[in-house]
C-alpha cells in the first residue's frame, strides 16, 4: 500500500508540473483534482483494478503524514521518560515547596544561582537568572521583587543610574555651555547630585535644584557607577506623619517605647524591614511602623550663583540683626538693673552677637531638665525648644522642630568648617555647636541639657545662623 501511495503522489505531482507550462496555477495545499478538469481532461489512476480519482490522493497523503507525526511524538515521549531516573515524581514535587529569601513560591524549586554551575542543557545558571520575571505572587497573596531577592536592582536603584554625582574636593562649576569658556551658572558641591539629561563632548548636562547646565564628566560619576555611590551620599529619611510617634526598642506594637518623636520630624533610616524601619533617635536605635512615616532618599542639590549671593547676603543681615538685638537688650537690662530671666531664674545676658556668645549663653543651662515639647531653659525643654529659646535671646526666631531647623540659616559643609553657634542637625535631634568638636543640647529625659561630642551620632546637616 505504501508503494502504491508513493506512485499516486508521484503521478499527481507530475500532473501539476505538466500543467504549469500551460499557465494554470494551483496552490501546493490545494486539491490537485480540481486543477485537471480545467484542462478538459478526465484523469483516473488504476490501483489493483480499482479506479481512484486524484481528489483522494491528498487525503490519503495527509493521513499518512499525521500517522508519522503521532508515531514520532510517542517515541520522543518515551525517550524523555528514560532520561533521568533521579527526577522527583509528581507527588514528590507537590510536597516540595521552595523558598526565595524565606518566601514560598510554589512547587518549582527557585534557588540562589551560582555564577559557575551549569544546567543540563549547557546554559549557565547565571544567565538563567537574568530571564526570571521581576515579580511572582506568593502564597500569602502579595508580590515580592525577585530581582532584589537574587541580587538585582530595585526600581529606586535603577533610577540612581540617571544621577550625576560630584566627586571632588570642594565643588564643580555648572556652566551654560559644554565648555570651560561657558558662563558659570551654579556650583555642584562634592557629593551633591543632579539629574542626567545628556552627554556632549565629555560634559554632562544636568538639572539640579534650580540649576540647569553642564558639568565636566571627569569630576562626576553617573550610570552604573552612580548606583552604589548614590547610596553612600544619599540619606534615607523617614518623615513622621502622626502627631506623636512612638519609637520602640524592637519592631512590634507591643514592644517597649524607647522615645517619642513629633509630627514632621525626619529620622535617618538605617534598616528597612517588613512594615518597620530602624531609625536613630537621641535615645538610641529603635523601630517605627511604616504606617506612620513616609520614606524617601534625599540628596544635596546644586546652588545657583543667584542663590549663593542671596545666602551670603542673608548671613550678613543675620549677623547685623543679632548684633543690634543683643546690644539693645544689654542696654535695656542695664537701664532696668535686671540681668534677664527665664522661668524665674536670672542669668547673664551675652554682650555680643557672635557664635561664641551664643554658646556661652547656652552653657549656663547645662544640668537643667529635658522635657518633651518644652521650651523653658530652666524648667525644661526638648532639643529644638532649647535651641529656639537660646536664639530667641539674640532676636532670632527659629522653629520648634529639629526637621525645620535643617532649612534655616545657611548650609555649612562638614563639621571641620563648623563655627561656634552653628546648629547641628541629627536624625530627630538638634544641638548648638560649642567649638572644639562639642555641642550643647537638651539630650534626653535621663540626661537633661548636657555637652557632648558633636560627632557622637551621624550628622544630617549643619546650619549657620549668625
Amino acid at each position: 500500500m505504501k508503494k502504491n501511495s508513493l506512485k499516486l503522489t508521484a503521478c499527481a505531482l507530475a500532473a501539476v508540473i505538466g500543467f504549469t507550462g500551460t499557465g494554470i496555477e494551483a496552490e501546493a495545499t490545494g486539491n490537485v483534482a480540481s486543477v485537471l478538469p480545467s484542462a478538459g481532461i478526465e484523469f483516473f489512476l488504476q490501483e489493483e483494478e480499482k479506479s481512484t480519482s486524484l481528489s483522494s490522493v491528498k487525503e490519503e497523503a495527509d493521513a499518512a503524514e499525521a500517522e508519522r507525526e503521532a508515531s514520532k511524538k510517542e517515541e520522543e515521549k518515551e525517550e524523555s521518560a528514560k532520561e533521568d531516573d533521579s527526577e522527583m515524581t509528581e507527588a514528590e514535587q507537590e510536597e516540595d515547596t521552595s523558598e526565595v529569601g524565606g518566601i514560598s513560591v510554589g512547587s518549582a524549586q527557585v534557588g540562589v544561582f551560582s555564577d559557575i554551575a551549569s544546567t543540563s542543557d549547557g546554559i549557565s545558571k547565571k544567565s538563567t537568572e537574568k530571564k526570571i520575571i521581576d515579580t511572582v505572587v506568593v502564597s500569602e497573596g502579595y508580590t515580592k521583587d525577585l530581582k532584589a531577592m537574587v541580587g538585582g536592582l530595585s526600581e529606586e536603584e535603577e533610577s540612581f543610574k540617571n544621577l550625576v554625582i560630584a566627586k571632588v574636593n570642594d565643588y564643580v562649576n555648572v556652566r551654560d555651555i559644554p565648555s570651560e569658556e561657558g558662563e558659570i551658572v551654579g556650583k555642584l558641591y562634592n557629593k551633591s547630585v543632579g539629574s542626567f539629561i545628556e552627554e556632549e563632548d565629555g560634559w554632562y548636562k544636568i538639572s539640579s535644584g534650580s540649576v540647569e547646565g553642564y558639568v565636566k564628566g571627569e569630576f562626576c560619576v553617573t550610570g552604573d557607577d552612580a548606583v552604589d555611590y548614590a547610596k553612600e551620599v544619599g540619606t534615607r529619611i523617614a518623615t513622621v506623619t502622626t502627631t506623636t510617634l512612638k519609637v520602640r526598642e524592637k519592631p512590634g506594637l507591643e514592644e517597649t517605647v524607647l522615645g517619642l518623636v513629633p509630627i514632621e520630624d525626619e529620622l535617618i533610616v538605617t534598616e528597612e524591614l517588613d512594615g518597620w524601619v530602624k531609625v536613630n533617635i537621641e535615645e538610641g536605635d529603635g523601630y517605627v511602623s511604616t504606617d506612620y512615616v513616609t520614606l524617601s532618599t534625599e540628596f544635596v542639590k546644586a546652588e545657583s550663583i543667584a542663590e549663593e549671593k542671596a545666602r551670603l547676603a542673608k548671613e550678613e543681615e543675620a549677623r547685623k540683626a543679632a548684633k543690634a538685638a543683643a546690644k539693645k537688650k544689654t542696654e535695656e537690662n542695664a537701664a532696668s538693673g535686671k540681668k534677664g530671666e527665664d522661668g524665674g531664674k536670672t542669668y547673664a545676658n551675652p554682650t555680643g552677637s557672635t557664635g561664641a556668645d551664643v554658646v556661652q549663653f547656652a552653657k549656663q543651662f547645662v544640668g537643667n531638665p529635658y522635657v518633651y515639647g518644652g521650651t523653658s531653659l530652666t524648667n525644661g525643654a526638648d532639643c529644638s525648644g532649647f535651641v529656639m529659646s537660646v536664639y530667641k535671646n539674640f532676636g532670632v526666631s527659629l522653629p520648634h522642630s529639629s526637621a525645620a531647623d535643617r532649612s534655616v540659616g545657611a548650609s555649612v559643609n562638614g563639621l571641620e568648617n563648623a563655627q561656634p553657634g552653628d546648629i547641628i542637625c541629627y536624625s530627630g535631634h538638634v544641638g548648638i555647636y560649642a567649638g572644639n568638636g562639642q555641642i550643647v543640647h537638651a539630650s534626653t529625659s535621663r540626661t537633661g541639657i548636657i555637652v557632648s561630642n558633636a560627632n557622637y551620632r551621624s550628622i544630617l546637616s549643619i546650619r549657620r545662623i549668625l
